[in-house]
């Protein structure tokens, strides 16, 4: 799409709509990733936009997003005109009905809007930040998570393989799940590198960067060092998983190994270079 396609361009909200407008932005909150929740079931989501009805009111148009892994990159998932609001007396929770407005339907789950968001709040008035509200692009279909383009392509961040992981589209799952390989994991802020391999011991490369996802080390120990001073946060916004090679299931775990090591040779892994330790 062109930078200087706005969303208001597609959705042709007047100014006077606008300002009785109100745009939700949904983020991880330390227990679930709503776009984890958009793949496996979009319609929990409507808990969320509608948690706290006091920031509501009859009339108003509410748009609802969640954050992409892509930094500063929000996918539309609803938008809906409130008909009405429960009195919750002091109590938080979901107390609103909404009416969704039909004629956005075809851009909900494919219209990715480029937005910083660098107040952090997650409720914004439609008037304050529609100008910056730009089309990042268009999804041909509603989103699914990440498209598998062979294995030579692979390279995700973690918030990609978790959604990989943890989302309903089995296509990049199936692609992980019955390989053996030598992986690489980049920390993209120092360069240093970590080679690591997937063999049948290690429950194949699905399995493998699994534990990643779980611990955010996967059991290395300066992994796990690094996570202990940094905290987990920085393994999730920095590091970022490749395959080198990849092998069928049949291949015996020995010669992986063995790839393995040439590998840390090559990268020199080892040492102050990289998170290796043998």
């Amino acid at each position: 799409m062109a930078d200087n396609i706005m969303l208001n361009d597609l959705l042709n909200i007047s100014e006077k709509q606008l300002q009785d407008t109100r745009v939700r932005f949904h983020i991880n909150n330390g227990k679930n990733d709503p776009l984890t929740i958009f793949l496996q079931d979009s319609s929990q989501l409507q808990e969320w936009q509608y948690w706290n009805s006091k920031q509501f009111k009859v009339g108003q148009l509410s748009i609802g997003f969640v954050r992409m892994p892509t930094k500063d990159e929000w996918l539309l998932f609803t938008i809906d005109t409130v008909i009405q609001i429960t009195d919750l007396k002091g109590a938080t929770g979901v107390g609103c009905v909404v009416e969704p407005v039909d004629k956005y339907n075809k851009y909900l789950g494919r219209v990715v809007v480029k937005y910083p968001n660098k107040n952090k709040q997650i409720f914004r008035v439609g008037s304050s930040i529609f100008a910056d509200l730009t089309v990042s692009r268009i999804l041909e279909t509603v989103y699914s998570g990440k498209k598998f383009e062979g294995y030579h392509n692979v390279r995700l961040s973690y918030y990609d393989l978790e959604l990989i992981i943890n989302g309903k589209d089995d296509a990049y799952r199936n692609a992980l799940s019955n390989q053996k390989a030598v992986y690489v994991l980049t920390d993209k802020k120092t360069k240093q590198l970590y080679i690591g391999s997937a063999t049948s011991k290690k429950g194949m490369l699905l399995k493998r960067w699994s534990d990643y996802i779980n611990d955010c080390s996967g059991g290395n120990k300066k992994l796990t060092e690094l996570v202990q001073n940094k905290g987990v946060q920085y393994f999730k916004d920095n590091f970022q998983f490749s395959i080198i090679e990849n092998y069928n299931c049949n291949i015996d775990d020995d010669y992986i190994l063995d790839r393995e090591k040439y590998w840390k040779e090559v990268f020199c892994s080892r040492g102050e270079n990289g998170y290796n330790i043998n």
